[in-house]
């Protein structure tokens, strides 16, 4: 950042005069009529405040320029199997306001004046879907109603599924407390308290691996056909339940036909989350056969992913910082020059300023918190019930050989 502040600094002086000096241009045209309402002590620091403002939105801006450069440039010694460096990397945090600030009262004003100002009604961003959005949207695009068992059965399925795929009791527990605080069930919602069913959607992730709607479209569109035969050998060895199970499998031919009507692009995925039928396949989620085979699936494929890259063995928060940044991403945050470069280079400006968990911190130091988060979570009940299936389903095999 020094080459970046050493070129810009005369333009911030600038900038900082023309925030107050230049009422024509088309800043201060926007609030030439405030001004007009001020004292001249108000308007005083009114202008220092927007000036000042202006300084630090300017160098904000510049930071995030070089993270978006060299980003790009990383991408292209990526391409041509380069090893990554410590200076393919900013090595510092975005600069933090230390300006002045409006006082609350005239805060206020100048927000309603904004508001005031703007043409049109200001249009509401719509509410993020609820368990009753999934649930009555899954009947009326696919006709699913999903199979509700036990949390502790769920539990169980879950970890059988896990341990068949060669994940670790570690990594899954530990997933799951990060996730869901270690109190989480199948049903849950993010931002919906799993206990006291408080709160307000805050994203489509739900159940065990909070998953986002759009993962489970990904999921659904690349594993759907094997649930499907696993379900009809399961109508094969359960006769007496084979009406019920053959339903379930008639809405999953729906669903997988649906997925695969969305590009294996991940912007596309995402979009289609937003739709009825999108929203309605997340559903399945909750279902006491496919949610735990699409889950533990999910998980795998992150330890897939890395095994692929070289990297053999993961922890839980190893896996859950690839689910987090995305696998690779999260992969290239644990290689050297990686793990000692601010996590500003492996996020965008929103998800970064939106993160709490992230911001202000290295690669390694977000391992660590990481790691201390699920260190406190794996204490609460849920996940202790979740080690205790682990260990009785790890005792039965043992019983067997």
């Amino acid at each position: 950042m020094v080459r970046i502040a050493r070129l810009i600094a005369p333009v911030l002086a600038l900038l900082a005069v023309l925030a107050v000096a230049l009422p024509q241009s088309a800043s201060a045209r926007s609030s030439a009529a405030f001004k007009e309402t001020l004292s001249d002590q108000e308007l005083k620091t009114f202008e220092d405040y927007v000036a000042a403002r202006s300084v630090f939105d300017f160098k904000l801006d510049a930071y995030w320029r070089e993270v978006s450069d060299k980003r790009a440039l990383r991408k292209k010694r990526k391409v041509a199997k380069l090893d990554l460096r410590t200076d393919d990397y900013v090595q510092s945090f975005p600069p933090e306001y230390k300006g002045p600030y409006l006082p609350v009262a005239l805060q206020k004003r100048w927000a309603q004046f904004q508001s005031e100002g703007r043409s049109g009604p200001v249009k509401k961003p719509d509410p993020l879907p609820t368990l009753t959005d999934f649930l009555s949207l899954a009947r009326a695009h696919y006709g699913f109603s999903p199979e509700r068992v036990p949390e502790r059965e769920f539990k169980r399925r879950y970890a059988r599924e896990a341990l068949a795929l060669g994940l670790t009791k570690n990594q899954v527990v530990r997933i799951y407390a990060l996730e869901t605080s270690g109190l989480g069930t199948a049903d849950m919602v993010a931002g919906i308290h799993p206990i006291t069913k408080k709160g307000s959607p805050i994203s489509t992730a739900i159940g065990y691996a909070q998953l986002l709607a759009a993962n489970t479209i990904n999921e659904i569109r690349k594993s759907g056909p094997a649930f499907i035969e696993r379900l009809e050998q399961k109508a094969r060895r359960h006769p007496e339940q084979a009406e019920t199970i053959h339903k379930k499998v008639e809405s999953l031919k729906r669903m997988v036909t649906n997925a695969r009507t969305v590009p294996d692009v991940w912007a596309k995925q995402v979009a289609h989350a937003r739709t009825g039928k999108g929203i309605g396949m997340h559903a399945i989620n909750i279902d006491g056969d496919v949610g735990p085979w699409l889950q533990a699936i999910k998980i795998k494929g992150l330890k897939d992913s890395a095994a692929r890259n070289g990297r053999e063995t993961l922890t839980g928060s190893q896996i859950e910082l690839m689910n987090l940044a995305g696998p690779g991403t999260g992969l290239e945050m644990m290689r050297p020059a990686g793990m000692t470069a601010p996590t500003p280079n492996f996020f965008e400006r929103g998800a970064y300023a939106r993160n709490t968990i992230v911001r202000g911190k290295t690669s390694e130091q977000l391992l660590a918190a990481l790691d201390e988060r699920m260190n406190i979570n794996v204490k609460n009940s849920g996940a202790v019930e979740f080690a205790e299936v682990f260990d009785e389903l790890m005792a039965e095999r043992q019983a067997q050989r």
